[in-house]
């Protein structure tokens, strides 16, 4: 496990705190119902950018404090707990992310400020398919002198409806599976020829497909270079990874304290069901699934901070490692309970269905077994 600075713990404090009183499970269930578009409370955001937690990865210079991807990962982890939905990560973390790590000084200048203050929602747009495939671009974006042209599709996008912003991978030279011509787009969510269709999902989150048909940007919108994206996608992408098996821990360590407290508390036959063997079994094999995931997540994120050669091979495995951890977990979860694990009343189904939509964001637990396994070269 990390060694949390003293700065990371009282962020870790006010995170746990503020989520458990503002934005609890009774929070998420009430946005649910209310049926809102953008599939988060205004409130809850506002809470969120009041806590300056949007401005974790921005620099000091343009509003932010800099705290850096473990920082993130912790604030993350505990919104997980309580499944607190809003753009957090779209924006605060993987468009942050976008502009920090492609965005000439000009960009940085203009939208950091905003991202930080809750102004601007920028989310990534990158697959075209029910599937995460990242290597396969075939959105075109055609030049044509003043800047691009850009025409296709993009699916289950994060925040979709909410956003401001997409930052679209797009083709702007080379067929679909081509390593390069692949370019990154800031482009403006109303403009003209850009539609967005929410999508019902079982997480009650907000996703969209979003279609982009003759939709125009100058030359100022590309980060980074023009057909020369991939590595900064990939580095986008590692670094959304990491911080999502952070928020996929959160919840399934919420899932786990849930299934905790029952085996301690409910009696059947005259005694607490925790008593019996198997089910002791069961909870210390789910605790140490828990640790080697938190060790998983925590290391990627470790090494974002510093730079490290290795982040790739971490990013994956934290994500793979989430997931599968997840899954269990939010099994166990509803099994455990027996039916009233199965009711809407209860919480547990909450957990079951945010583990089921979770684990396919940025790829799932196949997508990157496959891609450790040929960074590692097998």
């Amino acid at each position: 496990m990390a060694a949390l600075t003293e700065e990371q713990t009282l962020l870790k404090d006010q995170a746990k705190a503020w989520v458990t009183e503002q934005a609890p499970v009774l929070a998420f269930r009430r946005m649910r119902d209310s049926g809102v578009e953008t599939c988060y409370s205004p409130q809850t955001w506002s809470g969120i950018v009041d806590l300056g937690w949007t401005g974790i990865l921005v620099p000091e210079a343009h509003g932010g404090s800099d705290m850096g991807y473990l920082a993130m990962g912790i604030l993350l982890e505990e919104t997980g707990r309580q499944l607190t939905a809003s753009p957090l990560v779209a924006s605060a973390l993987v468009g942050a992310t976008a502009l920090r790590r492609g965005g000439s000084a000009a960009q940085q200048a203009a939208w950091l400020p905003r991202v930080v203050d809750g102004s601007a929602i920028l989310t990534l747009a990158v697959d075209e398919g029910p599937k995460h495939a990242p290597e396969r671009i075939a959105c075109a974006a055609t030049a044509t002198g003043q800047g691009y042209r850009v025409d296709g599709q993009k699916t289950f996008v994060l925040e979709g409806m909410a956003a401001t912003h997409f930052i679209v991978a797009a083709r702007t030279a080379g067929a679909p599976q081509d390593p390069e011509g692949i370019t990154l787009l800031l482009v403006a969510a109303d403009a003209p020829g850009v539609t967005r269709t929410q999508l019902q999902t079982s997480d009650s989150r907000g996703y969209a497909n979003v279609s982009f048909a003759g939709v125009t940007v100058g030359e100022d919108a590309v980060l980074g270079s023009a057909g020369a994206g991939r590595d900064l996608l990939t580095q986008i992408l590692d670094c959304a990874r990491a911080g999502i098996a952070a928020e996929m821990l959160g919840t399934a360590a919420q899932a786990f304290d849930m299934t905790l407290s029952y085996l301690k508390t409910r009696v059947q036959f005259g005694q607490v069901i925790g008593s019996f063997q198997a089910l002791g079994h069961r909870a210390a094999e789910l605790f140490t699934e828990m640790e080697l995931t938190r060790s998983c997540v925590e290391a990627a994120l470790q090494a974002i901070d510093a730079g490290a050669a290795d982040v790739a091979q971490l990013a994956s495995l934290a994500k793979c490692r989430a997931g599968t951890f997840l899954f269990n977990m939010s099994n166990q979860l509803i099994q455990i309970h027996g039916g009233i694990g199965m009711t809407d009343e209860f919480d547990a189904g909450f957990y079951l269905k945010r583990a089921r939509a979770i684990e396919s964001v940025y790829g799932n637990q196949a997508y990157h077994r496959n891609r450790y396994a040929n960074l590692l070269g097998f």
